[in-house]
C-alpha cells in the first residue's frame, strides 16, 4: 500500500465565500444502478453541476470499498503485538503511513465545501460499507484528537470545521412510521448518531436530514415528485441554516461532558443537545 504525506491531506484553506462554484462530495452506497438512491445521486450531480458547482463522488460499491477496519489499514505499526486503533490511526495519519484508499478519500473530504451522505435506511442505520468508510477515513488527528488536543476540539470544532454536511436517506416504510409517534421513531433521532456523532463531532455544520419515504411503493409520479423536491432542496443548500447543535465549547458544557443544569431544563436525550 502506498502512503501520503499528511500535508497533502489537510493543506487546504477553510471553505468560505459565496455560494457559487463550491465543491460537493457525494458519498453513496447502493449496489443497484436503478435504485432510488442512485437516481438521487444522478439528480444531485446534474443539479449541482448546472449551478456551477464541482461534484465529486465516492460510489462505495463500485469502488469495492474495504469496509472492515483492521490491521491491514496500518502498514507501519507502532505496536505489532497489540492493535490499538486510536494510537495506530494517529501514528499513520501524522507520519504519512495511511493506506492509499484512505488518504484519497480524506483528500476528497478536505476539498469539499459540502459532504452529502446518500444511502438507504437498512436496519435503522446506514449500510455497513458506508459505516466502514467513516471508520477508516475519520482518522485520529483529523476527525478526532485534532491538533493533539484530545477531546477539547470536537462537537463544532475539529479537522472538518468550515464544511457543510447533509444526510440524504431513503426508507422503505411510509412517513407515518417515522413521525413523532411513529413505530420506527422520528427520523431525526434515528439519524442523530450520524448527524451529531459522525458529522458535527469533527466540526461540520450539519443540515437537516433529507428523507424520501415509502420507496417500496412509489409510483413513477411519486418518484418524479421526490426528485423535484430534491432539486429544490439542493438549489438552496448553501444558504439554509444548519441544525442548531450545541457546540461543546460554547458554554453549555462547562466540563466538556454534560449540559449545565440551567440549559434546556426538563429536556433529556437527543433533543437536549439542539438549541431552540
Amino acid at each position: 500500500m502506498s502512503s501520503v504525506s499528511p500535508s497533502s491531506v489537510i493543506a487546504r484553506p477553510t471553505p468560505g465565500g459565496d455560494a457559487a462554484g463550491k465543491t460537493v462530495l457525494i458519498v453513496h452506497a447502493h449496489p443497484e444502478p436503478s435504485s432510488l438512491t442512485r437516481t438521487m445521486v444522478g439528480v444531485a450531480a446534474e443539479t449541482l453541476g448546472a449551478a456551477g458547482h464541482r461534484v465529486l463522488q465516492s460510489d462505495l460499491y463500485a469502488m469495492k470499498w474495504k469496509a472492515v477496519y483492521d490491521e491491514h489499514d496500518f502498514p507501519h505499526r507502532l505496536d505489532t503485538k497489540r492493535l490499538d486503533f486510536t494510537r495506530e490511526s494517529g501514528h499513520a495519519y501524522e507520519n504519512g503511513h495511511q493506506a492509499a484508499d484512505i488518504a484519497e478519500e480524506q483528500r476528497k473530504v478536505m476539498a469539499a465545501d459540502l459532504l452529502i451522505l446518500q444511502f438507504p435506511l437498512w436496519w435503522y442505520g446506514m449500510p455497513a460499507i458506508m459505516k466502514g468508510w467513516i471508520d477508516r477515513v475519520w482518522a485520529r488527528g483529523l476527525a478526532y484528537g485534532y491538533q493533539g488536543q484530545g477531546n477539547r476540539l470536537r462537537f463544532g470544532e475539529g479537522g472538518f470545521a468550515g464544511r457543510r454536511a447533509m444526510v440524504s436517506v431513503t426508507t422503505g416504510g411510509p412517513a407515518v412510521d417515522f413521525g413523532p409517534r411513529g413505530i420506527n421513531g422520528p427520523i431525526d433521532q434515528l439519524m442523530f448518531p450520524v448527524t451529531h456523532g459522525m458529522l458535527f463531532f469533527p466540526g461540520m455544520s450539519v443540515l437537516k436530514t433529507h428523507v424520501v419515504h415509502g420507496t417500496g411503493q412509489m409510483t413513477k409520479e411519486g418518484v418524479e415528485a421526490a426528485m423535484n423536491a430534491w432539486r429544490q432542496r439542493l438549489g438552496g443548500v448553501f444558504d439554509e441554516a444548519p441544525i442548531a447543535f450545541r457546540p461543546q465549547n460554547g458554554g453549555d458544557y462547562p466540563d466538556g461532558h454534560q449540559l449545565r443544569d440551567d440549559v434546556a431544563p426538563g429536556r433529556v436525550g437527543f433533543e437536549a443537545h439542539v438549541a431552540g
